[in-house]
């Protein structure tokens, strides 16, 4: 690593010493080609109105065509929460969306530095990892137990000061090598956060910040492999766990306070081409507005969705009430991918008074007679009742498919983190179409409604106004 990348790695508040002489490190780095290791960043100009124009933020992408990886991604491989406590965090998970516990690393295994647990659906690739830091005079002196490589005790206390008792620390991505994805990111532009390391069993691990306290993280291995996680994690047996039919991270949204510049930032280290564009003029609702871009890699199997709030509104919006109560950028929501919605959303709700996660209301009986003009041919008049009485959003995607999209209230004492539940129907797939993997894309009309629905519950959480 050179000078100028220890110096980033040192001025980060999130990162440890150790990480600085992470012995692990490939020397020599592995050669790119040049295409990869040159290919300038975007280059815009800084937005300084009230209500910046959405043309700024994608300018940052322009001339990024598909096909621009800058190294190969294959898909989500988890997503990794620091936590106060993994195991109720993971068990409230578990119970309220049917992912059943799979792995885990702890004191029972050996690992003194950090309490970890793996959810993983059965249905398919969906896989939520909560870890949480051990008490200080445990953790901090057993740091090399860590099977997280990565962890830092006394960083995930102060994210969790900061964030709240439950947020997104790690995206990490499948890639075919991680310390050539680490190498190529640096080599762009992008903030180091752990250098590769070699995990065993052929398994690499590296990290480059995404924005704020969000960290990007590449995980490769082989094909073939019978470690299921990675190493030191032990698999766990559930037997009898139920599984609602949640199968994969469709896309995962992170707000930001200024899009622009983490947009260029982003695009440039990753190589990563627009999937799909949002702006104010679209997607306003009555009181508040932003601006957003969704970021897909070459095969579109990884959606990454940034946001920006509109500010001088009537009210604060969702993004910026995020933005407030997070203390910083980082996820708002995941959205997750189900081949029946109507299945999970009956399960999940049968579990919300018990601990589970409650879905936002319904909106009013009008907005159905507008679905089922738009969908009343793939959806029957039963599934378009079910949909209105769970308050599932029904519109018509970008190449004809059909969308229907529900969120939660907020998971936690803060109004930040959601989750949503997609299922995508009625369109061709990716060999049909050669459209990519998301079939339906961004729906026009669900989003401003969703929106909508997020921030007209936002209200209820408001103190009463004294006489």
């Amino acid at each position: 690593m050179n000078a100028q990348a220890h110096l980033a790695l040192a001025s980060s508040p999130f990162h440890t010493q150790a990480q600085l002489t992470n012995s692990n490190i490939r020397s020599p780095r592995p050669q790119l080609p040049v295409a990869v290791r040159r290919r300038p960043l975007p280059t815009i100009q800084a937005v300084t109105t009230m209500h910046p124009a959405p043309a700024a933020a994608a300018a940052a992408i322009a001339g990024l065509e598909k096909a621009t990886d800058r190294f190969h991604v294959m898909d989500y491989h988890h997503v990794e929460f620091w936590c106060a406590d993994a195991a109720s965090a993971a068990g409230r998970f578990s119970f309220g969306l049917g992912v059943p516990l799979a792995a885990q690393s702890d004191l029972s295994t050996g690992n003194t530095a950090h309490a970890s647990r793996l959810l993983r659906s059965r249905s398919g690739s969906l896989a939520f990892l909560f870890t949480a830091p051990y008490a200080p005079h445990v953790s901090g002196e057993n740091a090399a137990t860590a099977t997280v490589r990565s962890f830092s005790a006394d960083a995930a206390r102060r994210f969790t000061g900061t964030h709240g008792g439950l947020a997104v620390r790690a995206l990490a991505v499948r890639v075919a090598d991680a310390a050539e994805a680490y190498v190529a990111s640096v080599d762009a532009g992008a903030r180091p956060a752990f250098a590769p390391a070699d995990l065993g069993h052929g398994f690499a691990f590296a990290e480059v910040e995404l924005t704020g306290d969000t960290v990007l993280r590449f995980v490769s291995y082989p094909d073939g492999t019978d470690v299921s996680f990675l190493p030191g994690f032990q698999d766990v047996v559930s037997s009898g766990a139920p599984d609602f039919g949640l199968k994969r991270f469709d896309h995962i949204d992170i707000n930001l306070p200024e899009l622009a510049p983490v947009l260029a930032n982003v695009a440039g280290f990753t190589g990563f081409h627009q999937f799909w564009e949002f702006t104010e003029a679209q997607f306003r609702t009555a009181e508040s507005g932003m601006n957003g871009l969704v970021l897909a890699n070459n095969t579109e199997t990884v959606l990454l969705t940034l946001a920006e709030p509109v500010y001088g509104t009537k009210r604060r919006g969702h993004v910026e009430t995020f933005l407030d109560h997070h203390g910083g950028p980082g996820v708002q929501h995941m959205a997750i991918g189900t081949d029946d919605i109507l299945r999970t959303l009956r399960e999940i709700r049968a579990r919300s008074a018990m601990g589970g996660f409650e879905l936002l209301p319904a909106p009013p009986a009008s907005y159905y007679d507008g679905a089922r003009q738009r969908a009343g041919d793939v959806l029957s008049e039963a599934e378009m009742k079910e949909c209105q009485e769970l308050g599932v959003r029904v519109d018509r995607g970008d190449d004809n498919g059909v969308v229907l999209q529900i969120f939660t209230k907020p998971t936690g004492d803060r109004p930040t983190l959601l989750l949503e539940f997609v299922q995508r129907i009625g369109c061709m797939n990716k060999e049909e179409s050669q459209q990519g993997a998301v079939c339906g894309g961004f729906s026009k009309r669900n989003v401003p409604d969703l929106i909508k629905s997020i921030e007209d519950y936002g209200k209820t959480l408001d103190a009463p106004v004294a006489a």
